[in-house]
């Protein structure tokens, strides 16, 4: 029984030292992509320059588990697995990303009539490349457990990558080209300091090549094709659904909509970076503790998730004031955040269960969840796009992502016994839903007869107005004041003078997180709102 404890405390102590070095390592990676965001937004002339160059980065995204054959996955467990040769595993990953790499090359005459291929496919092509030797070179390193050196190379590769973004960007303005330039640079200098410093060169065996290791390593990566080729489509096809639905809604192309629909994804990294800090120390320990894993799986992802749950609420509330950091032109894009940081916390839990998979080489399964979660998003992205414009595409990523998360729980529990707790999760999902219903705005009309925005909960909730007003509000806005103000006017128009005698919400919004944008005139209306409130509350007692 001693031995037991003694056992189970070095694998949570071992979890966590695994954790703070990689947090060191992608701490300084992920702050860069912080910082980057609202960096870009001044960099760029245009959002729709913006729009153009994530749209590019997504190309070479969808094309890189093509290349590298799902190949990531398997060095890091093959190459755990003690009885396998290092050298092999190595040398199997190499030359599967070359191969790969060939193909594409000789796809390059159908390629170029792609949009967008013709002018940036080289760079899109290079861009590629790197991103899979840096991915071999950084998942071997972390399978030989040279933790300290993937912590100082992530802090490396920041460091060079900023650098190259502000020669490229702000010294030879070079826009889209740059962006592209920046990020291959940087995966260059990663690539060849973990060459240099891991000497891997001595991994490289081409004698002698391990045929059956290799059929191996390619029967469980295979499959993590698709479920990459799924898992872009999930969290990348809103940008190209949104540039070809939106183009030239309410004066904007398309390429401006994604632009804004990428900036919004700025606050939810913050969830994503801790949930990739911690799964690169979570598959090292999922792999290698065996004793007790149910137990052990349920304890982490209890605790994994309540943190999530705990950072989600805070930039949801927050969403709104960070956001004056971007350039004045992309504020609008906090309307993006609420959701997306839902689908970066399914997306997270979906990560985590992923290990699930992993442990027991059941690649297949992977695959099969997110194929269904693409599908799905796919179709909810076409109507929720038609019905509610470009935040449609938010909405169908959150769920899209709770369904893979959904049938992964399940898998969970089948496999290693795993309990997901479905009713803390529930509640904790239902607690951010509501915090975001205070914060999200709706339509309604004001005095004037035009409709603006402000949050529901604001009309519900403030103690002057009661709820005659907000009925009122919500009256309005069912008359008329709809999405985008297309049947706003005449309807308004009705109700607007019964709505100023009965005393509609047409003061400031009372969010919480509207104090930060709103005038110093309606912060003191709100307290002056919350001293009536606690004299109202006096006499009622």
């Amino acid at each position: 029984m001693e031995s037991e404890k003694t056992s189970g405390g070095d694998k949570y102590s071992k979890l966590a030292g695994n954790t703070i070095i990689f947090a060191i390592s992608s701490f300084s990676s992920k702050l860069l992509t912080l910082i980057v965001q609202p960096f870009l937004t001044y960099a760029m002339a245009e959002i729709s320059d913006l729009g153009l160059s994530k749209i590019l980065s997504q190309y070479a995204n969808l094309l890189i588990p093509f290349v590298s054959m799902g190949m990531s996955n398997a060095i890091i467990r093959f190459g755990l697995d003690k009885g396998n040769s290092e050298k092999q595993v190595f040398t199997n990953g190499l030359l599967t990303i070359l191969g790969g790499f060939g193909i594409l090359v000789l796809c390059w005459p159908v390629a170029q009539f792609l949009p967008d291929m013709a002018q940036y496919g080289l760079l899109i092509y290079i861009y590629v490349l790197m991103s899979c030797l840096r991915t071999l070179c950084t998942q071997f390193v972390r399978s030989r457990q040279w933790n300290k050196l993937v912590a100082v190379d992530g802090v490396l590769c920041t460091v060079a990558t900023m650098a190259f973004y502000v020669l490229y960007l702000v010294g030879f303005k070079w826009g889209a080209n740059g962006y592209l330039l920046a990020i291959i640079s940087g995966d260059l200098v990663s690539v060849l300091f973990l060459m240099f410093t891991g000497k891997l060169w001595d991994f490289i065996e081409l004698k002698g090549i391990n045929k059956t290791l290799w059929k191996q390593m390619l029967h469980f990566s295979l499959p993590m094709i698709p479920a990459q080729i799924s898992f872009w489509i999930i969290n990348a096809s809103d940008l190209f659904f949104v540039r070809e639905m939106c183009d030239g809604l309410d004066g904007h192309s398309g390429d401006a909509w994604s632009g804004l629909l990428s900036t919004g994804y700025f606050l939810p990294t913050i969830l994503t970076t801790l949930g990739l800090i911690f799964y690169d120390a979570w598959q090292l320990s999922a792999v290698t503790e065996e004793e007790g894993r149910a137990k052990f799986f349920t304890q982490i992802f209890r605790t994994y998730s309540s943190v999530l749950f705990c950072c989600a609420a805070g930039i949801i509330w927050l969403c709104r004031p960070v956001m004056h950091v971007m350039k004045s032109n992309y504020y609008y894009a906090w309307h993006f955040v609420p959701f997306l940081v839902l689908a970066s916390t399914c997306s997270c839990f979906n990560q985590f269960m992923n290990s699930v998979y992993v442990v027991n080489k059941k690649s297949q399964r992977s695959m099969v969840t997110m194929m269904a979660g693409a599908i799905s998003n796919c179709l909810m992205n076409y109507f929720f796009i038609k019905w509610w414009g470009p935040v449609g595409a938010t909405y169908a990523s959150f769920l899209g992502l709770g369904l893979v998360f959904t049938l992964r729980a399940m898998d969970a529990h089948g496999m290693i016994g795993m309990r997901v707790h479905p009713g803390r999760v529930l509640v904790n999902a239902a607690a951010l839903v509501f915090e975001l219903s205070c914060c999200w705005p709706i339509r309604r009309c004001t005095a004037s007869g035009r409709a603006s925005s402000r949050p529901l909960s604001s009309c519900i909730t403030s103690p002057a107005s009661g709820l005659w007003p907000a009925s009122c509000c919500l009256k309005s806005w069912a008359a008329g004041a709809g999405p985008r103000g297309r049947r706003g006017r005449l309807g308004s128009q009705k109700v607007k003078k019964k709505n100023k005698k009965r005393g509609c919400c047409t003061t400031a919004p009372l969010c919480l997180s509207d104090l930060f944008v709103q005038p110093a005139g309606d912060v003191r209306k709100y307290l002056g709102f919350v001293c009536l409130h606690q004299q109202f509350m006096a006499g009622a007692g």
